[in-house]
């Protein structure tokens, strides 16, 4: 196919939602030929698809329809898979020594202009990467890193296009200090926000998340002109892109396995997120002796429920295949329990604590462990528990053990 690009055209925070993905796999494979196909990170984790194929249909989609990408914190280790790393930019990603992990600028042709396209992702993302898989990065602050690419490369392009995991706020901040963008596609913060909102001489747009729509830019007149929509309803699927959707629908089948009827008062509405985890919590606090058990909001999705449990309920729900685990309060926080909290809460969001007043004595808690490994003192040792198991305890009377092979297949 020859292209004759006149646009940008972005995705941002798919989180492996794949469900109804028929509309957004034709847009882009019809939007190819005059559209350069960016995604603005967290394409990977959120879903059942992701926990089965492990970025299987991730990585086919990405390496067929899309050009660049920026990393997001989930799933920051696809990233550095060769055909990927060679689709991503970052300008504020290094190593130990100094090195970008990534390209940072890319030029493309576009309606007649120079375009340099670059990335950032925000320290509050990048810091919540876990902490063995970002072992040895780092990241410089966004603004003064695509000020240093575009120093470097000014000679080269005609207009900038930033592709930032950082936040829409934060990226409103990035455009008062990088006032050459000419186009900043936001991602990250899953907000209502959209845009266009214009920040000086800069726009700032976001595509809709998990896979309901994209964000578009292109020349208009001397500048740009950018917008945010959904997908267009589509149920033909493109030839050339029947063995994946027929991936998609095997996987889908899987995961509309019942687990069991869904307990009141989670029938028919939105998760409560906090509502079950503070069940959760008070459950393992009593049920497993635990001196205190923290647990936060952000391990779980708001996903909304039926009358029935299935399968992908669940692994949307608790995407992330967490572990129970015991660990050490660390060292300086033993007569400031608040102050553990507070940190935690300033790191990860909201928590759900039992007792609610963490006990001053408290010298290990139950967490997860991807609290415990990246923001307290280390796991001591495993619960035996996955928090995905006890989420379907509590959410749901089970008809009977069949499906829990394949729960435990996919964590």
């Amino acid at each position: 196919m020859t292209r004759r690009l006149q646009r940008i055209t972005a995705t941002t925070d798919v989180h492996s939602s794949f469900g109804q993905a028929t509309p957004m796999l034709a847009y882009l494979h019809a939007a190819r030929a005059e559209s350069l196909i960016v995604d603005c990170g967290d394409f990977f984790e959120g879903t059942g698809f992701y926990r089965f194929g492990q970025g299987q249909i991730e990585r086919e989609i990405l390496t067929s329809l899309y050009d660049i990408l920026a990393p997001g914190n989930h799933g920051w280790p696809h990233y550095f898979e060769q055909q990927l790393h060679e689709m991503t930019v970052c300008a504020n990603a290094a190593d130990g020594n100094g090195r970008p992990l990534f390209d940072r600028v890319r030029i493309e042709h576009i309606g007649g202009r120079r375009v340099a396209v670059t990335a950032v992702i925000g320290p509050q993302a990048f810091n919540a990467i876990p902490a063995d898989q970002r072992a040895g990065h780092h990241v410089a602050d966004p603004a003064q890193a695509l000020r240093e690419v575009m120093l470097e490369n000014h000679h080269r392009a005609d207009a900038w296009m930033v592709l930032s995991h950082s936040g829409f706020d934060e990226d409103l901040k990035l455009a008062a200090a990088c006032p050459f963008a000419d186009v900043i596609f936001a991602g990250h913060c899953h907000s209502d926000t959209y845009g266009p909102v214009r920040a000086g001489d800069t726009l700032v747009v976001k595509g809709h998340e998990l896979g309901v729509g994209y964000a578009t830019a292109e020349p208009v007149g001397a500048g740009w002109a950018a917008r945010a929509d959904t997908f267009p309803a589509a149920s033909v699927i493109p030839e050339d892109l029947t063995e994946l959707h027929e991936k998609i629908a095997l996987t889908g089948s899987t995961l509309s396995s019942q687990l069991g009827i869904v307990s009141e008062p989670y029938r028919n509405a939105l998760l409560d997120r906090r509502l079950l985890l503070d069940e959760i919590a008070t459950r393992l606090h009593t049920g497993l002796g635990a001196d205190a058990v923290i647990l936060n909001e952000t391990a779980l999705r708001a996903v909304p429920l039926g009358d029935v449990l299935t399968l992908g309920d669940l692994l949307a729900i608790e995407p992330f295949g967490n572990q129970l685990v015991h660990t050490f309060l660390p060292d300086g926080h033993s007569e400031d329990r608040a102050q553990v909290l507070a940190c935690l809460v300033e790191r990860v969001g909201p928590l759900a604590v039992a007792p609610a007043q963490l006990p001053s004595a408290a010298r290990v808690v139950l967490t997860t462990d991807y609290i415990a490994d990246s923001l307290l003192g280390g796991r001591t040792h495993q619960a035996g528990l996955q928090l995905g198991q006890a989420v379907r305890s509590v959410l749901a009377t089970p008809f009977t053990d069949s499906a829990d092979s394949l729960e435990r297949g996919a964590q």
